[in-house]
């Protein structure tokens, strides 16, 4: 359980200046407190709460809404295996079968090393390359039994660099200068259109 750290702090900060109103980076620093600590500790979201300028209550019921976000320690590879329609009919259910076999726990545990954590997860909008599943949101398709034992012996060996710790969104982080920052400011006190739109008079002339 931890508040944001004084580097993430910092980050925070730079990532509310985005947006008109502060509560509107909510989902964004939930993400940033996940990557901190692979989920979502309670101290961080009234952190979080803090910085935006809202009850903890409001940032919980964000927070709760998103299967993503994980409000207790999870694996540091969370596989999600996609047991919808399309991966059913073409192997879902017994590659989750497998993979509960080969990792010694059910759907929802977490192995003893606290190394993976297994889901049963609902469509992931990949059904043309059933039967497929996420390693941390990160994609696999068309899995096999094999593929899957191939993808355990990877990650314990380090070898899936395309997979980073759960929490991580991006390897790299978006970077906005004050100066590019454009039309942060509420609509009701907003005096022009934001700089991406069309100037309409020009619209109209052309």
């Amino acid at each position: 359980m931890s508040r944001l750290s004084p580097e993430n702090v910092t980050i925070a900060e730079e990532i509310i200046a985005r947006y008109p109103r502060p509560k509107s980076a909510l989902i964004p620093l939930l993400h940033l407190a996940q990557e901190q600590d692979g989920h979502v500790a309670d101290d961080a979201m009234t952190h979080v709460a803090e910085l935006v300028g809202v009850t903890p209550a409001e940032v919980l019921g964000t927070c709760s809404f998103y299967e993503m976000f994980k409000r207790h320690e999870v694996g540091t590879y969370v596989v999600n295996v996609c047991t919808n329609i399309s991966c059913q009919l073409l192997g879902g259910e017994e590659l989750l079968h497998h993979a509960e076999t080969v990792l010694g726990v059910k759907a929802g545990g977490t192995t003893d090393d606290g190394l993976f954590t297994i889901e049963d997860v609902e469509c992931i909008a990949a059904c043309t390359e059933a039967p497929c599943l996420q390693v941390n949101y990160r994609y696999r398709y068309h899995v096999t039994n094999d593929d899957f034992d191939q993808l355990v012996d990877d990650l314990r060996a380090g070898r899936a660099t395309d997979v980073p710790e759960h929490g991580v969104l991006a390897t790299v982080r978006q970077r906005i200068a004050g100066d590019r920052l454009a039309g942060v400011v509420p609509p009701e006190v907003a005096t022009e259109a934001p700089v991406w739109l069309p100037d309409p008079a020009e619209e109209r002339a052309r």
